[in-house]
């Protein structure tokens, strides 16, 4: 990620997250960079400002159990897919590690960064997906480890990236076998 195009929350038990500092470079965090954030209701416990992201990794957490740390990113070939017009149309099962570890893709229209709107239609999204493109501003992956929600992020960029340089020439996976690995055979 470049910048400050990004932000990141961590569930810390049932009712507090750590989320990354307004207009905080994730690459190079540091603790004072880091808000506390009641999951409840988004209000803040330490000094440090959120980011505008906020609402929607609180939302999420609220609605996903399962899921401990929330990552919005904008990464080159990601974020230029979530740029095209014609998104609806885009296979993303171009690698095995799509359908494995990431499933079916949400798409999010644009909404204003930072808008209510703009976080209930990503908590909506993320109710049933690991991965939502949000249009012209970025993605949001979840996971349930730091390590898990990075995975999936690079897996999808490496994806991106596929789609972006083959252009119309790409192969996507057969169907058949897509379904096989939606369904996660071998793990238990």
């Amino acid at each position: 990620m470049q910048c400050s195009s990004g932000n990141m929350s961590w569930r810390v038990d049932d009712e507090r997250m750590l989320v990354s500092g307004t207009r905080t470079w994730l690459g190079e965090i540091r603790t004072d960079q880091i808000a506390v954030v009641r999951i409840a209701d988004g209000g803040r416990l330490n000094s440090v400002k959120p980011s505008v992201e906020a609402g929607f990794h609180a939302g999420v957490l609220r609605a996903r159990p399962d899921v401990s740390v929330v990552l919005h990113f904008q990464t080159p070939f990601a974020t230029a897919l979530a740029c095209r017009r014609d998104l609806e149309r885009v296979n993303f099962f171009v690698i095995p590690e799509i359908p494995y570890y990431i499933g079916r893709i949400a798409l999010v229209p644009f909404l204003p960064p930072g808008s209510e709107a703009l976080a209930r239609a990503v908590v909506a999204a993320m109710a049933s997906h690991d991965m939502a493109i949000l249009r012209n501003h970025g993605l949001v992956t979840v996971g349930g480890t730091f390590d898990d929600a990075f995975q999936k992020a690079v897996f999808f960029e490496l994806a991106s990236s596929v789609i972006v340089r083959a252009g119309d020439h790409v192969e996507c996976l057969p169907r058949k076998d897509v379904e096989m690995l939606l369904r996660k055979p071998g793990k238990v």
